[in-house]
């Protein structure tokens, strides 16, 4: 299993609204240690953590077998902006992002497609929390 959180990850996990049984997505999931600190989180609920880096998923799986073999957490090689539910799958009750280019504003147009790509993976009232706030902020994602 990798190391403990940095303070600065678990100041934002610390700041997510989680509840039972919650299906979380985390966008740019790194190495999983966010996404596996959530899913201890969520009992009864579950983690989708993707990246667009194949190395680091490879090192998410690795670092999270036994959360994974119990079905709590999962892991995807993909970016947000070609995210799709596969069939399936449910939607998810809210997603965050820490440090994702596509979502801190410099790229417009691959951000338009991220959250459109999100819109449709959250259920009806779900959310996006990206880092920049305090420790978070809730990136209104609603119909632009």
């Amino acid at each position: 299993m990798a190391n403990k959180l940095s303070s600065r990850l678990q100041e934002i996990v610390d700041a997510l609204p989680l509840k039972e049984g919650m299906r979380i997505l985390e966008i740019g999931c790194g190495s999983g240690a966010a996404a596996r600190e959530v899913a201890k989180r969520v009992p009864g609920g579950s983690v989708l953590g993707i990246d667009r880096s194949s190395k680091a998923i490879r090192q998410a799986i690795e670092n999270n077998k036994a959360e994974i073999a119990s079905g709590v957490l999962a892991f995807r090689t993909e970016s947000i902006e070609n995210f799709e539910l596969q069939a399936g799958e449910e939607q998810f009750d809210f997603a965050f992002s820490v440090r994702v280019g596509a979502l801190d504003g410099r790229h417009p147009e691959i951000e338009r497609q991220a959250i459109e790509k999100i819109r449709k993976a959250l259920k009806r009232n779900g959310k996006l929390y990206i880092d920049g706030g305090n420790p978070l902020k809730l990136l209104d994602i609603r119909d632009r």
